[in-house]
């Protein structure tokens, strides 16, 4: 199955619009292209713009169009496609497989395809067609997704602020009212942790995706606990960032799944949570085992669990770990261990979470 794309760069001169504003003065938006502008982002579809023109007198068209604000990064003046399309994943954090290019000159087109060969590259003429293919459709539609361009966009203004703020680093993210909240899934919002299994490949400790009907079975086992996380900000909400799958056996959970999504590793998401799970394990008294499966982009992953403490079971063997099935039924898998201790959970964000030593629906948060 294709990968879905997650962000489509367009060029502007007879593929966003009919006519070549440098020669002709007027260019027409045609309403079925408009259609498909506002239809992709409907799907949390990013898009941008690569193209060759005055970046002043295009942004200017576009705003005049009615679509300035569908499109975000723009990269428009005189250099290389290759490298605009570049800045944009690499500003993004998006692995260039995620990445798609529409532009009407197959020279363009070629020169893209030559540098980026993992982007892939559609001629204009087949832009009224982008909603119908199938990696031009998410398998799910959440609330977030269809949020996800506001979502950047304010991501963008944080990163202004962060940019411009005197002072230490930990400071500005205090100023910022981080508030992350942990919570039980509920059926409403499987939709939204299958998402995050798909969509986050950089800090997913194993790269598994668990399909709707398996999380739907998992929330009713009561061995289980699905945790949905959220963040919110002064700049508004970050949305879901975060699924945790722990499985509960005597004396050990099982940290089977881990995900965050790469938009909030810089306010430090990831050891939060971390560091929320082994204060909660220490409190309950029981190990953790997380699993791991290295890719070729979840790196982050590893070295967030390294910090906070996991040591692999076969530098550090625990006999806890027995009740667990071995690692030789599925290659490439690793056991990472942790005797847990108290924690300070976070300086810079409060965290609302459920005790998980209370069963769903009882009294307890932390």
């Amino acid at each position: 199955m294709a990968e879905t794309v997650k962000c489509l760069v367009w060029d502007l001169d007879e593929t966003l619009w009919q006519g070549t504003l440098l020669e002709d003065g007027e260019v027409h938006l045609p309403d079925e292209v408009r259609k498909v502008v506002i239809e992709l982002d409907s799907r949390g579809i990013l898009q941008s713009v690569a193209s060759r023109n005055d970046h002043e007198h295009a942004w200017a068209r576009l705003e005049a169009f009615g679509v300035a604000e569908y499109f975000v990064l723009p990269e428009i003046g005189w250099g290389a496609k290759s490298e605009s399309v570049r800045r944009i994943a690499d500003r993004l954090n998006f692995a260039l497989t995620a990445i798609a290019f529409v532009d009407d000159r197959p020279a363009e087109r070629a020169e893209v395809a030559f540098h980026l060969p993992d982007v892939r590259c559609y001629p204009a003429e087949q832009v009224l067609d982008l909603p119908e293919l199938a990696e031009f459709t998410p398998a799910t539609s959440t609330v977030d997704s269809r949020r996800r361009r506001q979502m950047y966009q304010a991501g963008f203004r944080r990163e202004a602020e962060r940019a411009a703020a005197p002072g230490p680093d930990e400071e500005f993210l205090r100023s910022l009212d981080l508030r992350m909240r942990i919570g039980r899934a509920t059926g409403e919002e499987l939709s939204r942790v299958e998402e995050l299994t798909l969509r986050t490949s950089q800090m997913n400790a194993t790269g598994v995706h668990y399909p709707d009907a398996v999380l739907r079975g998992l929330i009713t086992d009561p061995r289980h606990e699905v945790l949905v996380v959220t963040l919110t900000d002064r700049f508004g909400p970050h949305g879901a960032v975060g699924v945790l799958l722990l499985e509960r056996h005597p004396g050990l959970w099982h940290l089977k799944l881990l995900a965050t999504s790469c938009r909030v590793v810089a306010y430090g998401a990831g050891a939060t949570l971390l560091n929320w799970l082994a204060d909660a394990a220490a409190r309950s008294g029981v190990h953790l085992v997380a699993d791991f499966r290295a890719t070729e982009r979840n790196r982050m992953m590893e070295i967030a669990y390294r910090f906070a403490g996991f040591e692999g079971l076969d530098e550090a063997p625990c006999p806890c770990a027995a009740v667990l099935a071995p690692v030789a039924e599925d290659p490439g898998l690793q056991r990472l261990h942790l005797v847990p201790g108290p924690r300070v959970v976070s300086t810079v964000m409060s965290v609302d979470a459920p005790d998980l030593n209370v069963p769903e629906g009882g009294p307890g948060t932390s």
